[in-house]
This record gives structure tokens, sequence and C-alpha cells, in this order.
């Protein structure tokens, strides 16, 4: 490199994710995705809900394009197979993040709500000055908080619908009926999550995607002013 040329900023490497939240997190995207699959299959035969008044329901012609009538059976096997994958899976990604410590950059605290407010008006062009950088800022730490509530949530619901006679003491749930409802806007809490993490991964580019790919990131490095420049700012700043 020829003499007095700028070399631009420098960069190291940085460990971004352990290697079992990288597990975790690409083992849990085709388990829910499978769930959510299965849950339609189930969905099928009594799709009674509704929004505001909109029944929340496929016409004939878009169940049988989707293949999803008429296969009850191979839904419900599907799902209380991948039950037990998604159980396993959620159960050592809680007790790892609680035994590392992992769970201290996850779990919101008190700025995370402002913070996350900040974060959803800089996303919306609605305030200029970036959120300040760290491994998870407070919108993450509430949405990725939220959605270990729900898969806790989407496992006791689901467990008094697999079981609702010898599993009767979620009645505090209200009962069968209840906890399917839960169950069902569970689900749809999760189609929500996933389609916004997937935009917000887009959105961030290649450099997040690959932290979570590798569990490494680049980071910029700020050069160290020489020592006579900084005796120069010091005597500058005396006189």
């Amino acid at each position: 490199m020829e003499e007095g040329k700028d070399s631009g900023p420098s960069t190291r490497i940085e460990v971004k994710h352990p290697v079992a939240i990288r597990w975790f997190h690409w083992l849990n995207f085709p388990i829910l995705f499978a769930m959510i699959w299965s849950g339609l299959l189930i969905y099928w035969a009594n799709d009674v809900y509704r929004f505001f008044g909109f029944h929340l329901r496929f016409s004939d012609g878009t169940y049988a394009a989707l293949h999803l009538n008429n296969r009850l059976w191979y839904g419900m096997g599907w799902h209380f197979l991948f039950m037990w994958l998604f159980t396993i899976n959620g159960i050592a990604y809680v007790l790892y993040t609680a035994i590392s410590g992992e769970w201290r950059t996850l779990v919101p605290n008190r700025n995370s709500f402002a913070e996350a407010l900040h974060v959803v008006l800089y996303d919306l062009k609605l305030r200029k000055e970036a959120p300040p950088p760290r491994k998870y800022n407070g919108a993450q730490q509430i949405a990725y908080t939220a959605v270990v509530l729900m898969g806790f949530g989407s496992l006791i619901t689901g467990l008094a619908i697999y079981k609702p006679v010898q599993l009767s003491w979620p009645i505090l749930l209200g009962g069968y009926g209840v906890a399917r409802f839960l169950h069902f806007w569970l689900m749809v809490g999760f189609v929500l999550f996933f389609g916004i993490h997937i935009m917000q991964v887009i959105r961030a580019g290649w450099p997040n995607f690959r932290g979570m790919l590798t569990g490494r990131d680049l980071v910029e490095v700020k050069e160290a002013k020489p020592l006579a420049a900084i005796d120069a700012e010091t005597a500058e700043a005396v006189t």
C-alpha cells in the first residue's frame, strides 16, 4: 500500500451469536412452519372463528388448491409429532438462556419500551437519529420475549386440546373451547411475527443474516490517535 493513502476504516471479527442460540433459531423455523401448516389442516375441519365479523376461513377452492381439505387425520398426526419437537427445542432454549446469562440481553428492562418506540419511529422515517447500537434493541427484546411467552401459551393450550380429560387442570383457561380459541390466535400471532421478522431481516441486510448464520460479524474499529496529536490537543485545550 502506498504511503499517505487512506486504507479506509479497519474492521475486526466479533462473535455475535453463540452456537446454541443459532441452533435453536434455525431448528425452530422449520418446526414452527410445520406446526402452522399442520394446524391449518386441522382448522379446515371446524373453521368457525370470526374477526370483527369477518369469517377467518379459506374458500373451498383455496382449501382444495392448497391441499388443506379432507386431511384432518394427516394434520393431527404431524401436529402431534412436531408438538414434542417444538416443546423440547423451546425448553432447551429457555434453559440455555437462563444458565448462560443470555437472558440479560433478551429480557426487556425499564428503558426497553421507550427505546422500542424510538425504533418504530426510526423505521417509519419519523425520527432521524438511529437507536443506540446494541445486540438487541428495545423492540427486539420485547418481540423475542413475547415469542417465548407465546410459545409457552401455545404449549399449555395445545395440551389442553390434546388431552382435555386427562389434563383437566388447564380448565383455568375456560375449558376446551377457550383453549382452542386462544391456541388459534397464538398461531395468528406467530404468523404475524414471522412476516415482520423476515421483513426486518431483509431490511437489515446481509450482515445481520450472516451474524445469525455464522455467529460472527465485522465491526468497525476506530483507530487510536497518535500520541503526538493527543499531546497537541491537550496543550491547546490548556492554553
